[in-house]
């Protein structure tokens, strides 16, 4: 069987992160949502996407395809169900489907569709920017349980303080020296080349993904996912790197959402409470306007390619597009569109030949090319979020 993850009419919520990438590649828990899906599908995928990101993130269709969208979180019981579609049956959650079955070049009209409601109570999704760290403890417990099933953690070093050890795994060339790791709460999954460095204060639920390090006395608190190729320090609380971005030093970051390829200077803090305790509210792309999110704590959202210069502070609940610069004093604008140049004393653009110049670089860092294929991305991004720029 052939599976296609398709974005759903959620990936207007879940923007900035999917300017850049189909919903699949998000991160939650240890794993990104593609990643969940083909572990329990024992399968690999394609996707369906936006045109300008098919190039990086082709589709395979075959004569019979089962199309998935993957802001379903899988379980044993969701893929089980998935897996025995029959043609012209579809899963469906109320009144969105989870996933169908399709004859290529086939019309899909639901209504000629036997559709099959999902009953079981054990779905998590994620229809929105803050439900990735909302849901992130969860996800977190999930993705433990299915990479470290009937396997042996490496040995934990002697030097390690430990509080329920049997819920910390440490997969090959993992390294932890003279830290103290509290799995009370959840479990703690430390990658593969990972560094826990000397003195980090880590309560799970906690994940520290492949060739990740956490700096020197870094203070986790869970759930907290840092993602493959990261650096983190100073004090996090529950929030979410995807990969390859950096926080490496001191500083406070609260539920918050950082895409790939960002970077927080010395000292960047944000704010995820406001003085009067009310509930936040964070920009949606899709109304064009700063929607409810239900949430009394809300942090910082960063799309992919963003930086911030030392001693930058974040409001509560602020929203950075793609490729964004901030530095400076005060506070900027709790939404800061993609290339934008500036802070709180005021934004002008920053112009792709610049930007790009700048990926080139990093990207040049960690071995990876900023190629054709990333540029048209990037270029296509610039152009779609135009309209929010001032100038």
């Amino acid at each position: 069987m052939n599976f296609i993850l398709f974005d759903g009419p959620e990936r207007n919520n879940l923007l900035p992160f999917t300017y850049t990438r189909p919903v699949a590649e998000i991160r939650v828990g240890i794993l990104s949502l593609r990643e969940k899906w083909e572990k329990h599908l024992n399968a690999s995928t394609t996707t369906e996407t936006q045109d300008y990101l098919s190039e990086k993130f082709p589709i395979t269709t075959l004569d019979k395809n089962i199309k998935i969208n993957p802001v379903y979180l899988p379980t044993e019981n969701l893929a089980g169900i998935v897996k025995n579609l029959q043609e012209n049956q579809a899963l469906f959650d109320d009144d969105r489907p989870i996933a169908y079955f399709f004859i290529d070049n086939q019309k899909v009209n639901f209504d000629d569709f036997e559709v099959i409601q999902y009953t079981h109570n054990d779905v998590l999704k994620i229809s929105n920017t803050w439900d990735i760290f909302r849901l992130n403890g969860e996800a977190i417990q999930r993705d433990f349980e299915l990479l470290t099933q009937g396997r042996k953690s490496q040995p934990i070093p002697d030097s390690v303080f430990c509080i329920h050890k049997e819920n910390i795994f440490l997969e090959e060339g993992a390294k932890v020296e003279l830290a103290s790791l509290n799995a009370s709460a959840g479990p703690i999954y430390i990658g593969k080349d990972a560094e826990v460095m000397e003195a980090c204060a880590i309560r799970g639920p906690f994940a520290l993904c492949d060739h990740s390090t956490l700096k020197m006395g870094a203070k986790i608190y869970g759930p907290t996912t840092v993602g493959p190729h990261c650096k983190v320090g100073g004090e996090v609380n529950n929030s979410v790197f995807f990969g390859y971005s950096n926080k490496a030093h001191d500083g406070f970051l609260g539920n918050s959402v950082i895409g790939e390829w960002c970077n927080l200077g010395a000292d960047t803090n944000n704010s995820n409470l406001k003085n009067n305790y009310a509930e936040v509210r964070l920009w949606n792309y899709e109304s064009e306007n700063f929607a409810r999110t239900g949430l009394q704590f809300c942090g910082l959202m960063m799309g992919d390619h963003s930086k911030c210069g030392i001693n930058t502070m974040f409001n509560t609940g602020t929203v950075v597009g793609v490729s964004a610069n901030i530095f400076g004093s005060g506070f900027p604008r709790n939404f800061i569109p993609s290339f934008s140049w500036g802070g709180a004393a005021g934004m002008t653009t920053f112009k792709t030949d610049k930007a790009f110049e700048v990926a080139r670089e990093v990207m040049k860092r960690r071995d990876l090319e900023f190629n054709q294929v990333e540029e048209k991305i990037l270029e296509h991004v610039f152009e779609i979020t135009a309209k929010y720029r001032r100038s």
